[in-house]
């Protein structure tokens, strides 16, 4: 495949198939003056363009656009550590990486791969969290014989936090260094 502008690329393909611009805005459910100023370069296709024109031009999504995908270090670096913002509030572990994963992860390359990794584990990570407070607090509310002070919640907390703290710099460490990174234990929210 030629290193070619994705507007070229998909005007390439149209005249392969035999259609017409309108015909193939038709079939993407885009309009026309929309395919005109993607194969004019007058305007980048966002990903549901591409999605859409991909199945009307009988192609994959990848064939339009993998050639294209920027390789940026400085994203991916960001999208590691982006993790931490756990440690003020623990939601923001994944709601930070989330938006970076979705506004990045058509644009470039191993961001979808590793963003669905991160979010796993730290959606992952949350729930751990919850359920085992809700079971500390359970305890102690159900008057079970079992103590429960406030000495135990602080170290179930310290722990799991403590454990998050390793996995994101051991992982961010291991991308710095050329190497793939391994966000585990992890359910598979994202495949």
């Amino acid at each position: 495949m030629k290193n070619i502008a994705v507007g070229e690329k998909i005007k390439e393909l149209r005249k392969q198939n035999g259609i017409s611009q309108e015909l193939l805005a038709e079939k993407a459910g885009v309009s026309a003056r929309t395919v005109q100023r993607i194969e004019n370069g007058a305007t980048q296709p966002t990903g549901d363009s591409i999605q859409k024109l991909a199945v009307a031009l009988a192609v994959t999504p990848n064939e339009l656009m993998d050639w294209q995908m920027l390789k940026d270090t400085k994203v991916l670096l960001l999208l590691n550590l982006s993790q931490l913002g756990f440690i003020p509030f623990p939601l923001l572990g994944t709601v930070i990486p989330m938006i970076i994963w979705i506004s990045k992860k058509d644009k470039i390359q191993h961001v979808d791969s590793i963003g669905k990794a991160i979010l796993n584990f730290q959606i992952s990570w949350s729930l751990l969290l919850f359920f085992m407070l809700m079971v500390l607090f359970g305890i102690d509310a159900l008057k079970l014989p079992i103590d429960v002070s406030f000495a135990s919640i602080l170290i179930t907390i310290g722990g799991m936090y403590f454990l998050n703290f390793v996995v994101v710099l051991f992982n961010t460490l291991r991308y710095h260094n050329g190497k793939p990174v391994r966000y585990k234990p992890a359910f598979l929210f994202l495949s």
